[in-house]
């Protein structure tokens, strides 16, 4: 079948069922009514301090990935993906009430690319094949970009902090190659390629260049138009969680030594003097981030007799234990510092499936401005 409008568009069954599909999901993402808070308050009883379990353990929860801006500047509310209806979708949690609000209507969320943008206005994320940006204050959604046929996604999805470009990785059966899209326009461009597996990519703040994985434990540089792509040259062993510092001047890392009896340390890589330093060693860190200014490290320790999360301050190379996690993947545990630093965020399935735990620590860390 077959219709004329005014301006010759030609309809076909297809996409008019695309349509009334996509005005149906405009139409109940504005009705959608929020949810209780389910937040419960208990004493740690390794270290005696209160921890909030934001979410429930009855289904599972996950803090976006260590790269994206989950809390936001504000520090009003907290960006996540819950499977509680029985899909994965992403919630916004208002931090004062603990309410949350289904943001999305996907039919296949990957949990693990959701992304807040800097002015937290919207949100990016994968469903499926289809790269989409939904609108915080509207929830309207709209597609992106779409992986072309013949290719697959890779691990990761970054935004640039200036909100222009989303990062990523597509592969086929001969090729890795790292990705930039324009979000206004959904124009693509390839920055590398590769027969080597690529995955990770974040953009450089204040400068148009990406760090992204290659190969087992190889960290590279490109810039935006694919020139000046090389290796870093970062410490002999095995790379953990790799983000960069606030200025965009430095990569800070995770390195685990191959020596058994070595510890796990936070490092520095300069690459533009080409430079690598240790910053501290740490009570086996498997994951960790650094706050705003990265004066203090959060980090997650896979040791089975103190199971800890911890700061580490960088000056003095101190460590103090905010609470035990838990986890039966100490590696998932992603703690995550709030926007001015008052605040740890983790995930751990402690009490069931992975929920989302806070703990405070203004009496320990300075307020960063945000």
């Amino acid at each position: 079948m077959e219709a004329r409008g005014p301006n010759s568009y030609r309809w076909t069954r297809r996409s008019l069922l695309c349509g009334l599909a996509g005005m149906t999901l405009q139409s109940s993402a504005q009705n959608r009514a929020s949810l209780p808070s389910e937040a419960v308050r208990y004493i740690d009883p390794a270290t005696e301090s209160s921890v909030v379990r934001l979410t429930s353990p009855e289904y599972s929860s996950l803090l976006p990935p260590y790269s994206s801006d989950a809390v936001g500047r504000s520090g009003a509310s907290l960006i996540y993906a819950a499977d509680r209806t029985g899909t994965w979708q992403v919630y916004r949690m208002d931090l004062k009430t603990g309410q949350s609000q289904q943001l999305t209507e996907a039919v296949a969320l990957d949990a693990s690319t959701v992304c807040q943008l800097l002015d937290e206005r919207s949100i990016c994320y994968f469903d499926g094949p289809s790269l989409r940006q939904t609108v915080l204050s509207t929830l309207r959604t709209r597609e992106v970009y779409r992986v072309p046929e013949g290719w697959s996604r890779g691990r990761g999805l970054c935004i640039s902090g200036d909100g222009v470009h989303a990062t990523f990785v597509e592969a086929n059966e001969r090729l890795w190659r790292l990705r930039i899209v324009t979000i206004a326009k959904g124009d693509a461009a390839t920055a590398t390629e590769t027969s080597e597996l690529i995955a990770d990519p974040i953009p450089r703040p204040r400068r148009a260049g990406i760090l992204y994985r290659r190969g087992a434990d190889a960290l590279w540089l490109v810039n935006y138009d694919g020139r000046d792509n090389r290796r870093l040259k970062t410490a002999e062993g095995a790379l953990g969680p790799a983000d960069w510092s606030p200025d965009g001047r430095s990569v800070l890392y995770l390195l685990f030594p191959r020596q058994a009896e070595k510890l796990n340390e936070i490092r520095e890589h300069v690459p533009d003097s080409n430079s690598d330093q240790l910053i501290s060693t740490t009570s086996q860190f498997v994951s960790f981030s650094h706050n705003r200014d990265a004066s203090v490290f959060a980090g997650a320790s896979s040791s089975k007799a103190a199971p800890y999360i911890l700061i580490l301050l960088r000056v003095t190379h101190r460590e103090l234990a905010l609470c035990e996690h838990r986890s039966s993947e100490p590696a998932s545990v992603a703690p995550l510092f709030s926007a001015d630093s008052q605040s740890v965020y983790f995930q751990s399935d402690r009490h069931g499936k992975p929920a989302i735990y806070a703990i405070r620590v203004d009496r320990l860390v300075e307020k960063t401005e945000t």
